[in-house]
């Protein structure tokens, strides 16, 4: 076998010294480094990169990657209670054979010259999506729900022509710093304090904060602790009397057995689809959704793409394609509303699938299935002694929020207990809402049994049981 020449590299083509010399030429430059010139010699790296040596064969490369991935703890080996913006949903077979056909596996985003079909089921999700969501528009996906709700946002402001925002404070953080870092160039982001009993919006902080400059107030239903918030319609009609816009994100799956947010006042409503047939894929399966009515003030707003339908040129025939695209920054990037690259849109085509396979029915199933598992969940960890729950008055749908404060131990060693019990607890909510000191968000869908939900209980328990004898027995001594 042929020894393999230093420096070339199987999976970098251009890495063979012939090619690079031929490109070169090509473009008339002298050598590699000439293209880099304009790069301060600060700024360059002098010495070789710290870095392994490079597999060379496909089997290493295979053997490597299965190695480091058999390191990973699974849902599929362990039991999950995690959420928080990524969630344990049944994904039906069917969703997964769609999506990796090879007319739709590399749809990210479709363009004029590709085939129509993806444009048809790009459409078929949008208006599967504003049955369910009971709006006339639907953009394809965007990135992620965190995405989608800072663009919402900054359409309000276009709308408005205004720059001040209220947001519910009971947003993720980490949503939250996306929404800041996305709007702090011109809008000033105020947050509206929660009811510590209900965790829904303090209506009187609202109100002393909406002014005659406010594009938009921001909450969403059921929120990142869970609870539900059913002052929707009075938040909403608040900032309609400023000149304000309502804008809601919601859980799609929710929307089975709850009211959609157009029915109380939104005006634009937004989200993430990973709960309609998405893997979490390890927090990678996110598609962000925004859906507003049929106004043109509110869709020449939308900086993502939407797909319609219309007749051609032969009689009974229809196509579909892109609505307004001069909105789009495909279509002039320094002028357009905001820059859209990569998008979610084969995650909008798995929707579409999962969509067209519930259907109404199913969605309703699926929520009240939900509902009662969640109710039952929050009932037996409640009985556990020292547990109680954050929001006692709150309504929630299919996460709760646990606190462990009088149990004398952290989230994270309860949850390094369950570990051990092979079950990944709630998330540790002690470093983002601080003020609750010791509590965790539990999450609870329909792939969670009695069986599942007893285990945890019964483990949880364990856990406490043992932690309070080994203080017993440390006392005495």
């Amino acid at each position: 076998m042929a020894r393999r020449r230093s420096g070339v590299h199987p999976y970098i083509p251009n890495s063979v010294p012939e090619v690079q010399e031929e490109m070169l030429r090509e473009i008339g430059a002298g050598n590699i480094e000439e293209l880099y010139a304009t790069i301060p010699e600060r700024l360059r790296l002098k010495r070789e990169m710290n870095l392994p040596k490079p597999l060379l064969s496909e089997v290493e490369l295979k053997k490597h990657v299965e190695a480091v991935l058999s390191r990973n703890e699974t849902c599929r080996e362990y039991l999950s209670f995690l959420g928080g913006g990524c969630w344990q949903h049944d994904v039906p077979a069917v969703c997964d054979e769609i999506n990796q056909r090879s007319e739709f596996l590399t749809a990210y985003a479709g363009e004029p010259f590709e085939d129509h079909g993806r444009f048809q089921a790009l459409f078929e999700y949008e208006s599967l999506m504003g049955e369910l969501l009971d709006m006339d528009v639907v953009n394809v996906p965007t990135y992620d729900g965190a995405q989608a709700a800072s663009t919402s946002i900054r359409m309000a402001s276009r709308i408005t022509g205004r720059s001040h925002i209220l947001v519910s404070e009971t947003l993720s953080p980490d949503k939250l710093l996306v929404i800041r870092n996305y709007c702090q160039s011109d809008l000033n982001i105020e947050p509206v304090t929660r009811c510590p009993m209900t965790g829904r919006v303090d209506l009187k902080d609202l109100k002393r904060k909406v002014s005659g400059r406010t594009a938009a107030v921001y909450f969403e239903n059921p929120s990142y602790l869970g609870c539900v918030e059913d002052q929707g319609k009075k938040i909403s009609d608040l900032i309609h009397r400023a000149g304000g816009l309502s804008v809601v994100g919601v859980d799609p799956i929710s929307l089975g057995v709850m009211a959609p947010p157009s029915h109380y006042g939104a005006d634009i409503v937004c989200g993430d689809i990973q709960p309609l047939g998405i893997h979490m894929h390890f927090g990678g399966g996110h598609g962000g959704f925004i859906a507003t009515r049929d106004e043109e003030r509110f869709v020449r707003e939308y900086p993502s793409r939407l797909f319609g339908i219309e007749e051609t040129a032969v009689e009974g025939e229809y196509g579909f394609g892109d609505v307004l695209y001069e909105r789009t920054s495909f279509a002039d990037r320094d002028k357009s509303k905001e820059f859209v690259g990569t998008a979610a849109a084969l995650w909008g085509i798995t929707a579409a699938v999962y969509l067209s396979l519930m259907g109404p029915k199913g969605m309703q199933e699926i929520g009240k299935t939900i509902m009662q598992k969640s109710q039952y969940a929050a009932k037996r960890l409640s009985e556990i002694h020292g547990l109680s729950l954050v929001f006692p008055e709150a309504v929630f749908f299919k996460e709760f929020v646990v606190d462990f404060n009088k149990t004398g131990k952290s989230v994270k060693s309860i949850n390094a207990a369950l570990l051990r019990e092979k079950i990944f607890g709630g998330v540790d909510l002690s470093g983002q809402f601080p003020e609750m000191g010791q509590a965790a968000l539990f999450c609870i869908t329909e792939i969670h049994t009695k069986e599942d939900i007893d285990r945890l209980a019964e483990s949880l328990k364990k856990s406490l049981d043992r932690s309070s004898k080994t203080r017993v027995v440390k006392k005495g001594r």
